[in-house]
């Protein structure tokens, strides 16, 4: 981006972006908010070059046409999009902005612990949603293509939230019912259906219900089954030979629930389960116990699974007993005499005000201590740490190289400094995210360290397996700072 360019503000509805909270390979997704109206929304970049082909601006007018027409409980709303075209006379940077309904809950997969799941209950509170969810795009003609992980958001009353469809497809005519079949070869592997491994063109709906199957399996056991649906995969292999039934996990499983995944990923799209079957499932038609219990309550249960492996002693922390008096933070001179404190922004004000009214957000720990003051923290996978942030950076370069995690350091900005990781994960899917290090000065004069990792692409589960293996790290491990027991 050039120096002089900036991102536009006005043209947003008063919107302003103030920080990237996630990305891909074609988009860029801010926090953004309007400070006028106190009101918080999501806003995806896609930047527009010379270069920009027909073909690709086609493809976002189409996500963005597609979008704007959904609208559910369960679908991300589109609230409106602002082109700023390439080589006109605007102060803006040229792009796509898509301006998006903010899922303050983050992401539902960043709750779940890996290889452990989020319990049945949980998973049978929200698979109804994503049913609901679903059902309805597909009674607009709309097949998502792209269930996966990354792609299920929660709003800050814990509703899921279907998101991202760019790489929707129209199959179907609303008024005559007509549909179409389909040849675009798309999605992630451990997620995508079988017959998108051929030539054949291949009916919209089953692909879908493929996706749905593969969720609800990752939901409850904490792990996706296959690395990918193909000849390749061991995993899938003993599963198309019917070998898998006594194999960990699926032998776990209850018999409803075994039955339920099995008919939604039977290798056959013929025969697979259809959306009303999955609705008519005894499973399905189990009253839910969750859904009159409250925000609160169902932040309680959603993060068991982390507080059960000792995740959440790394976020759930009282900071004062850390430190040998009973203010954690230095005065604001003292402070001023060892380096400029940071100063909370309006944005961060406007974001907290408008997020933490929410029983469900502070009953995930959504807001976090720092610095400047409470701070909205959409990431869980964040830590304290008993070293200053040059040294600690170094600390998890270390230990990132180890697990053949790539990192490069960029500037700092606003103190904070920063560092871009990637890597592949076990089923060989890519991630890329964020070591984001701020510091802290305790009352003995100490200063410490604050880290975020977060995640802009690839699944949630994997990146939680990657931090807790960072900060597990013999490297890390005994700079992590972790909820005291009362009366240690």
């Amino acid at each position: 981006m050039q120096p002089n360019l900036r991102y536009p503000k006005h043209p947003l509805k008063g919107y302003r972006l103030i920080q990237q909270i996630g990305g891909g390979g074609f988009s860029t997704v801010f926090q953004a908010v309007n400070t006028q109206d106190h009101r918080v929304a999501a806003c995806k970049v896609m930047t527009l070059t010379p270069k920009t082909t027909q073909g690709e601006r086609k493809a976002i007018d189409k996500e963005m046409r597609v979008h704007a027409a959904l609208k559910h409980g369960n679908v991300l709303e589109f609230l409106t999009a602002v082109i700023v075209e390439p080589g006109t006379e605007s102060p803006y940077v040229s792009a796509i902005y898509m301006l998006l309904e903010f899922a303050a809950g983050g992401d539902l997969f960043d709750k779940i612990a890996p290889d452990v799941g989020i319990g049945e209950d949980v998973a049978h509170f929200y698979f109804l949603q994503l049913l609901s969810g679903l059902t309805y795009i597909h009674s607009e003609g709309v097949c998502h293509r792209d269930l996966k992980p990354e792609n299920i958001l929660l709003d800050a009353a814990g509703a899921l939230k279907i998101s991202d469809f760019g790489l929707c497809s129209v199959y179907k005519l609303k008024d005559t019912g007509r549909t179409r079949l389909l040849s675009e070869r798309c999605g992630s592997l451990p997620y995508i259906a079988p017959e998108l491994n051929t030539d054949k063109a291949y009916a919209a709906e089953p692909i879908d219900v493929w996706g749905i199957g593969v969720i609800l399996f990752t939901m409850i056991v904490g792990n996706t089954p296959w690395d990918e649906p193909t000849g390749r995969s061991y995993e899938f292999s003993r599963y198309v030979s019917g070998t898998f039934i006594d194999d960990a996990p699926w032998n776990q499983l209850p018999a409803p629930v075994f039955s339920l995944i099995t008919g939604l990923l039977t290798v056959n799209p013929q025969d697979r389960m259809t959306l009303a079957d999955a609705f008519q499932h005894s499973w399905v038609l189990t009253q839910s116990q969750l859904a009159s219990q409250g925000p609160a309550a169902l932040a309680e249960k959603l993060t068991e699974s982390l507080r059960i492996t000792g995740d959440l002693d790394l976020v759930d922390i009282d900071l004062r007993s850390y430190v040998v008096t009973s203010s954690l933070f230095v005065s604001a001179s003292q402070a001023k005499s060892h380096r400029q404190s940071p100063t909370p922004r309006d944005d961060d004000q406007i974001m907290l005000s408008a997020t933490r009214g929410s029983q469900f957000t502070q009953s995930l720990m959504l807001f976090s201590q720092t610095q400047g003051g409470t701070r909205y923290t959409p990431h869980l996978t964040r830590f304290w740490a008993s070293v200053a942030p040059p040294e600690l950076l170094d600390i998890i370069e270390s230990a990132l190289g180890v697990l053949a995690v790539g990192a490069a350091r960029v500037d700092e900005l606003n103190g904070e400094l920063r560092c871009r990781i990637g890597g592949l994960d076990h089923r060989r899917v890519p991630f890329r995210g964020w070591v984001i290090i701020e510091p802290f000065d305790t009352a003995d004069g100490s200063v410490r360290s604050f880290c975020v990792m977060q995640r802009d692409e690839g699944d949630p589960i994997s990146w939680r397996r990657m931090f807790k293996a960072v900060v597990q790290s013999q490297q890390l491990a005994q700079y992590v700072l972790r909820r005291r027991v009362r009366g240690s």
